[in-house]
């Protein structure tokens, strides 16, 4: 069949409906893209919790223990860090603990 002639049947129905009507249609098409497209996440969402559960379960991260070795900091660069911050606070503050980090 010839599509000219399905849409120039078509296109006299359109005309014929009232604003309301178009509108109404208007609304309904937006409702339905937007009704898509929230279904669409939603799957998209439990597809990928789906793939993370999935992988923590047969492949588990190993945990590794941190170990934080601090350095001992020279007792002569200790006393002049302890002086430049009294020095620069005017005597106000001073150093307490110094460490490596």
């Amino acid at each position: 069949m010839n599509f000219n002639v399905i849409l120039l049947n078509a296109a006299p129905a359109v005309e014929q409906l009232s604003n309301w009507d178009k509108f109404v249609e208007a609304l309904l098409l937006m409702a339905i893209g937007m009704l898509t497209v929230f279904v669409v996440l939603l799957i998209i969402i439990f597809l990928g919790n789906l793939l993370i559960k999935t992988v923590n379960r047969f492949f588990p991260e190993e945990a590794k223990p941190v170990v934080q070795k601090v350095q001992a900091i020279d007792a002569n660069v200790q006393e002049a860090i302890k002086k430049a911050i009294v020095a620069i606070s005017g005597g106000k503050q001073s150093a307490q603990n110094i460490e490596k980090l």
